[in-house]
C-alpha cells in the first residue's frame, strides 16, 4: 500500500502537519510541481495504453509472460488516474471531490500500486522458469494458469488496502487519513514498505541472480558457447540491472523520506518540495515500464511501430500488417526486463 496511503502528498503532510511547522510554498512552485504530476500522468496512461494495445491486438494474451505484462500496464495505467485528483489537492490546498470521491480515489491508488509490485513480483519468478528451466516448468507457465495467479494478485490487493483505505476522509477539506495515533502512522508505514517494496525488491533480486546464474552454468557445460546464448546473457544482464535499479530508484527514496520525518524534531519547506519530489518520482515509476520496453526490447519496438504505423495510416491498402510479429516465447527473451 505504499502509494495508496504513502506517496500522496496529502496524506504524509496530514501527519507533518500536526507536528511540524511548514511555510507556505510559492505559487510558481506549486504550478510547476502539478504541470509535473499531470505530465507524468499523460505519459504513464499514453505508454500504457500503447503496451495494453499491443498486446491484445498483436499477441492476444497467448503466453504467461504477456499475461502478466498485460495486467502490470492495467495496473500501471490506473494508477495514473488519481493524479490528477492529488495535483488539484496540491495546488488548491483543497479536497473538492468529496467524501466519496477521497475513499475511491484511495482505493484506486492502492489497489493498482500494491498489483504493479506484485505483477512484477510474479513476473521475476516467471522470467526464471522460462529462462533457467523450460521444460520443468512449461506445465505451470500457461496463460490460463497466468491469468489465475493475476487475478488472485488483484484480490490480494484490493484485500490488503481496503480496510485502510476507509480510514480516509475529506471532511476537514482534505483528502487524508483518520489513524488514531502516531503508532498507527509508524505501523502503516513499515507495512507498506514491507509489503509494497522490500519483498517484492527482495524476491526480484533473488529471481534475477538465480536467472543469471543458471545462464551462465548452461552457457559453461556447453561445448562450445553458441554467440547467441552470450549474447541472450548479457541481454538479460543488462534488463535485470535496469529493472532492479529503475525500481528501487524510484520508491527507496520515497520510503527513506517517510523514515526521516518520523525522527525529526522540525521540517522546513526546503524537507516539504524535496518530499513532493519523491513522491513524484514515485508515480514516475508506472511509466517506467514502456519507456524500458522502447529502449531494450526490439519486439516491443516493433509493435509499437506497427501500431503507430497504424494510426497514421488512412487507406485501407495502406494499413500496417498487424500479424508481422508475435509475442511467442522466443520473441519474448528479449523482453526480460518486464519481469
Amino acid at each position: 500500500m505504499a502509494a495508496f496511503v504513502l506517496s500522496d502528498v496529502d496524506y504524509n503532510h496530514s501527519y507533518l502537519d500536526e507536528h511540524f511547522y511548514f511555510e507556505s510554498p510559492s505559487e510558481g512552485y506549486g504550478v510547476a510541481m502539478v504541470i509535473l504530476y499531470l505530465l507524468v500522468c499523460v505519459v504513464g496512461l499514453a505508454g500504457n495504453a500503447l503496451v495494453i494495445v499491443a498486446i491484445l491486438k498483436l499477441d492476444r494474451m497467448s503466453s504467461s509472460t504477456t499475461v502478466y505484462i498485460f495486467n502490470l500496464a492495467l495496473a500501471d495505467g490506473l494508477f495514473m488516474a488519481g493524479l490528477p485528483f492529488i495535483a488539484s489537492q496540491n495546488l488548491q490546498n483543497y479536497w473538492m471531490f468529496g467524501d466519496a470521491a477521497c475513499k475511491a480515489v484511495m482505493v484506486l491508488d492502492g489497489i493498482n500500486q500494491f498489483t504493479s509490485a506484485f505483477c512484477l513480483t510474479a513476473m521475476s519468478a516467471d522470467r526464471y522458469a522460462a529462462l533457467a528451466d523450460p521444460p520443468r516448468f512449461a506445465g505451470w507457465r500457461t496463460p490460463r494458469r497466468a491469468k489465475l495467479v493475476s487475478a488472485l494478485l488483484w484480490l490480494l490487493s484490493l484485500l490488503t488496502i481496503l480496510p485502510m483505505a476507509l480510514h480516509f476522509s475529506a471532511e476537514r477539506g482534505q483528502c487524508v487519513p483518520t489513524f488514531a495515533s502516531d503508532a498507527w502512522w509508524l505501523g502503516v508505514l513499515t507495512y507498506t514498505f514491507a509489503a509494497g517494496f522490500a519483498a517484492p525488491f527482495a524476491v526480484m533480486t533473488a529471481a534475477y541472480a538465480a536467472l543469471l546464474l543458471a545462464l551462465r552454468r548452461q552457457r559453461r557445460r556447453a561445448p562450445a558457447p553458441a554467440r547467441g546464448a552470450q549474447r541472450l546473457e548479457r541481454q538479460v544482464t543488462r534488463m535485470v540491472v535496469a529493472v532492479v535499479a529503475v525500481f528501487g530508484a524510484c520508491w527507496l527514496p520515497f520510503y527513506t523520506f517517510n523514515f526521516w520525518s518520523l525522527h525529526q524534531d522540525g521540517l522546513f519547506l526546503t524537507f516539504a518540495r524535496a518530499f513532493e519530489v519523491v513522491v513524484l518520482l514515485s508515480y514516475s515509476w508506472s511509466c517506467a515500464n514502456p519507456i524500458l520496453y522502447a529502449c531494450l526490447s526490439d519486439t516491443f519496438r516493433r509493435h509499437f511501430r506497427t501500431l503507430l504505423c497504424c494510426a497514421e495510416k488512412s487507406a485501407p491498402s495502406m494499413l500496417c500488417d498487424t500479424e508481422q510479429y508475435d509475442l511467442n516465447e522466443g520473441g519474448m527473451l528479449d523482453v526480460t526486463v518486464l519481469a
